[in-house]
């Protein structure tokens, strides 16, 4: 058996083509588009190379972009006072700060400061709130990237045996609690867990978020189960994830590769984050 790809780039150009026909009608109709205010603080290059994408992501789909650069030196409450003045902002519909902060920065607290209606990355207490509640609002972009990934294999999710790898606040936790609400039965695992293979053997559905590269093995994985892989790790000059893909794609039924799986789909779930928190405020 070799698996079938299940094709991130493709799948996110239908979603991101499906965004942008909806804002032409807003357009022609004599609304102004939908507008995406980005945080980036600091010069760190991974960052900058994601907010570039971002960009480039809204100026196609006609999604106003407003970038704010800051210096690594802005104090905290320099940066609260204009995230608060983007929430005040009606012509402002998304909120989103770029993420690794400066370490004297507190994550937690600037993201909190971020109005919930403009919170398209998912992150804020009460977005995290009405996830739990599976009450409308707001869902962060990768976990809802992979449950649309999942859907789109034509499996289907109810019943199926999901086993997540990683508990952070960003992929593993809201992973699980997305693909709870589609009836799945999901188990969680972590750096604590023990017989981690057997479990993993169980799984219908194997979703790997844990940072580690080729973590996942061939003899981790249930034959024909369907294989997420969300980790972006470099090796030996090389972008790898977290799954050993030649081989584990012997055995699996559906396998996501690295790049062109997840990474896709998360700037794609954006952009409907940032027209479904536009439409919230109509």
């Amino acid at each position: 058996m070799t698996a079938e790809i299940i094709d991130g780039r493709a799948i996110s150009k239908e979603i991101r083509e499906g965004v942008k026909e909806e804002i032409a009608g807003f357009v022609r109709s004599g609304l102004r588009p939908p507008a995406l205010a980005v945080i980036l603080v600091g010069s760190d290059p991974a960052s900058q190379v994601y907010v570039r994408n971002k960009k480039k992501a809204c100026h196609k789909l006609g999604i106003t972009s407003i970038e704010h650069l800051l210096d690594a030196a802005v104090s905290e409450k320099e940066l609260l006072a204009l995230i608060g003045k983007l929430n005040k902002d009606p012509n402002v519909d998304g909120i989103l700060v770029q993420l690794p902060l400066p370490g004297k920065l507190h994550e937690a607290s600037i993201l909190d400061h971020v109005d919930p209606r403009k919170d398209v990355d998912g992150f804020h207490p009460i977005n995290v709130g009405r996830l739990v509640a599976n009450t409308e609002g707001l869902r962060p972009c990768t976990p809802a990237g992979i449950v649309e990934l999942l859907k789109r294999t034509g499996e289907g999710l109810v019943g199926k045996k999901v086993i997540v790898l990683g508990r952070s606040n960003i992929v593993g936790k809201p992973t699980a609690t997305m693909l709870l609400h589609e009836s799945c039965t999901v188990t969680v695992c972590h750096s604590k867990t023990r017989g981690l293979k057997d479990i993993c053997l169980r799984g219908d559905i194997l979703v790997a978020a844990l940072g580690q590269p080729r973590f996942v093995t061939a003899d981790m994985v249930k034959e024909g189960a369907i294989v997420v892989d969300v980790g972006i790790n470099r090796r030996e000059e090389r972008i790898c994830g977290d799954v050993d893909f030649d081989n584990v794609k012997e055995v699996a039924g559906y396998i996501t590769p690295v790049p062109g799986g997840v990474g896709p789909m998360t700037i794609g779930m954006l952009m409907v984050n940032t027209l479904k928190a536009y439409k919230m405020a109509r």
